[in-house]
């Protein structure tokens, strides 16, 4: 799996769940992969790929982190401080 980072094109303040389900939907199409594909290797059903490219605000973290994971994507939290630097 390749390493990369989800990188959004704006401040991470400005990031929502509507952005990570675009992001994710770039990153798995980049990759070549159908959603059943995605969701058969991360271990989770289609619709919760469905419903995180949709960028619904309610689902499982974890779940979600998983699908990024096997994306082979990274996520990254900067506190205010780091980010003034």
């Amino acid at each position: 799996m390749k390493s990369a980072t989800i990188e959004p094109n704006f401040p991470l303040g400005n990031m929502d769940s509507t952005s990570l389900g675009l992001l994710v939907r770039r990153e798995r199409k980049a990759q070549n992969l159908k959603q059943a594909e995605l969701a058969a290797v991360s271990g989770v059903g289609v619709r919760l790929i469905v419903d995180l490219e949709a960028g619904k605000p309610t689902l499982q973290l974890g779940k979600a982190l998983q699908v990024i994971a096997t994306l082979g994507c990274d996520v990254q939290i900067a506190s205010p401080a780091s980010r003034r630097s």
